[in-house]
């Protein structure tokens, strides 16, 4: 069931500096200037989504967004001028969620709908595979191409015996594996949760002692992924297919994190400062691993694929992560000239990708770096050259960023 007038009361008032933009939406509209459509965005409390909301808003000032999230009090609720409407659904696992949404599409008159939390992903495909559609036009892979990703312990079997992974195995706080763990992988190696963002339990071991320390702090954590510790780069990726398409790829390189300190691993899986790169190599690597994967499973790759790696000791790339979804900087790829989220509008509204332009190796115009905190817009900067540099004489410099 929708929440009713009064359970959104709360809402309504923080939209209500919401009314001019509606108004000259609706202006606009009469005009025949332009067509409004209906977006929907859930888990609107997240990164990604308010990212992905913050670039349709600017690329696209006609078009309503409506945002929903679990939780009551998802920041994106109450970020002025993110939304035009705004909702408190189910639990995507829960019994009515589908009902919910798909009432929610009759009366937002959605067109089409950016899922982003991998949870929502997995169910709106099971949703397809026992219906035949979605609740409302999407973009996104196969169920068996979601969960296989979505898991590291699926992802490390599919992948097992290929130089496309660092030595991997799966453990469990029932089944803690040591002896495999110390003479199989063997000591520094690094552990995480096998599902989950941000590093989720995730931590270089260095002898047996940690590592059972380790599963009894996190003894919530169910399941983990050990591997082979990785000394190099950490390197992202984000990819568009289309039906098996390798469409579109651009990658970057996170080098600093925001709050290091407060992790044990010091990696938080929020990037503070990173670089964009024009490095066809690693574009080159992850779609030879999804093709991989598509022979593997007998399927085509369809949607947004978000790649991390870790170059080994020798600088040969491994895969860490597939996100099935935008990652966290979209919206800062976006601005500097790799859109995926307009190029996700144009297949939502077309339903094909001819108008995607074919850009499997981008090459950023400029060694562009982006810095990214806590309660603040991704900064976007021309080069690093942007930063401050000591004088010999002792004095501080900075050179002109964007001009």
């Amino acid at each position: 069931m929708l929440p009713t007038d009064s359970a959104l009361q709360g809402f309504f008032r923080i939209s209500c500096s919401n009314r001019t933009m509606s108004f000259a939406k609706e202006q606009f509209a009469m005009k025949g200037v332009i067509t409004v459509k209906n977006v929907l965005i859930t888990g609107i409390g997240g990164l990604t989504p308010r990212s992905i909301a913050r670039r349709i808003r600017k690329t696209h000032p006609e078009y309503r967004l409506i945002g929903c999230d679990v939780n009551p009090k998802a920041i994106g609720f109450f970020m002025d001028g993110l939304l035009d409407a705004k909702y408190v659904c189910p639990r995507c696992d829960s019994a009515d969620y589908f009902s919910w949404i798909e009432k929610l599409v009759e009366r937002e008159s959605i067109d089409f709908a950016f899922v982003q939390p991998e949870s929502e992903i997995v169910e709106w495909g099971k949703h397809f595979d026992q219906t035949g559609h979605f609740p409302c036009v999407t973009f996104m892979g196969s169920t068996e191409l979601s969960g296989s990703l979505r898991d590291k312990a699926i992802m490390a079997e599919v992948l097992e015996g290929t130089d496309f992974i660092p030595k991997t195995i799966k453990v469990t706080q029932d089944e803690p594996r040591f002896d495999a763990v110390e003479n199989e992988i063997g000591f520094p190696c690094w552990i995480r949760a096998t599902e989950g963002t941000g590093g989720l339990g995730s931590l270089r071991l260095d002898d047996l002692s940690s590592y059972k320390s380790w599963l009894f702090i996190n003894s919530e954590i169910p399941e983990f992924t050990v591997s082979e510790f990785l000394t190099g780069r950490h390197i992202a990726n984000e990819m568009l297919y289309y039906k098996g398409e390798y469409v579109k790829g651009a990658a970057l390189e996170c080098a600093e994190y925001v709050m290091a300190n407060i992790a044990p691993s010091h990696v938080t899986g929020n990037t503070s400062f990173g670089r964009l790169l024009n490095d066809k190599t690693v574009n080159e690597f992850c779609d030879s691993c999804i093709k991989y994967i598509e022979r593997k499973l007998d399927l085509a790759a369809h949607g947004i694929l978000s790649f991390d790696l870790k170059e080994d000791s020798k600088g040969n790339l491994k895969v860490t992560e597939v996100n099935i979804r935008h990652m966290a900087y979209t919206g800062v790829l976006a601005e500097a000239g790799f859109d995926l989220i307009e190029d996700s509008i144009r297949i939502m509204e077309d339903g094909g990708a001819l108008r995607v332009e074919r850009d499997p190796f981008h090459v950023f115009e400029k060694p562009f770096v982006f810095l990214r905190d806590v309660d603040i817009e991704p900064i976007l900067l021309d080069s690093e050259d942007c930063f401050l540099a000591p004088r010999s004489d002792g004095d501080c410099q900075a050179s002109d960023c964007n001009e």
